[in-house]
């Protein structure tokens, strides 16, 4: 959950939020050095009057300056293009949750129950109880089990929307006609909070999304109740 004044991204609640946060911090460190050994040397020669003869024409520092950016977009794209693999890789999910987009709330079906589907609704202001929180807060939550991996079928019913998560690092974009598809494992029991991200509308801010993850003995009790009463 963001906070006032929060710097950096929120805490992680799936492994490949962790991986996403720690490929952040390596470019980060890479950018900070770049940027100070170029102010070091804006410094210097604003500030000295003296001339480095061999400077002025050497074939080795063309070749340093040459090659050293090279190296460092390697030390990027390497770790990058791993951490796109993992996003992009969905091996055997324990539960399957499509997310349908309208204008301006969210649906989910359990694909793995036999109707096991409900909408969610953002909650009015003026219905919230202590404690919750404003434009973020549902009706019902998408419930899911700790520790076991989840895949997402997302699209949408009328516009563009997208189902987005930032704790859980997740966002995969809803279109009309189209399904695509995205994969977590939430690491630990929670509540994880996110909204559309794409506009979609006059009341394109009113739609969240609440990820409830839970463990697995209580998923099966709240499936099991939920199928009781439909």
């Amino acid at each position: 959950m963001a906070h006032p004044t929060q710097l950096g991204f929120q805490d992680a609640a799936s492994p490949i939020m962790e991986e996403l946060l720690h490929f952040h911090d390596h470019a980060l460190m890479i950018v900070l050095m770049i940027s100070t050994l170029v102010l070091y040397i804006m410094i210097a020669m604003v500030s000295t009057n003296f001339t480095n003869k061999y400077i002025l024409d050497s074939q080795e520092i063309e070749t340093v300056w040459t090659i050293m950016p090279a190296f460092i977009l390697v030390l990027i794209a390497l770790p990058s293009l791993r951490l796109l693999y993992l996003m992009d890789e969905i091996n055997e999910p324990h539960l399957t949750i499509k997310a349908v987009g309208h204008q301006w709330y969210w649906s989910y079906e359990y694909s793995d129950y036999k109707d096991l589907a409900f909408d969610s609704y953002m909650i009015p202001t003026q219905d919230l109880t202590p404690g919750e929180f404003r434009l973020l807060e549902t009706d019902n939550r998408m419930v899911v089990p700790v520790e076991s991996p989840t895949r997402i079928l997302v699209t949408a019913d009328d516009v563009l929307h997208s189902w987005a998560v930032p704790s859980l690092g997740v966002k995969m974009d809803a279109v009309p006609g189209r399904l695509n598809q995205t994969a977590f494992v939430a690491s630990r029991p929670g509540l994880f909070y996110g909204q559309c991200s794409e506009i979609c509308g006059a009341n394109h801010s009113f739609m969240p999304i609440v990820v409830e993850a839970i463990p697995l003995q209580y998923f099966q009790s709240w499936s099991s109740l939920l199928l009781e009463n439909a």
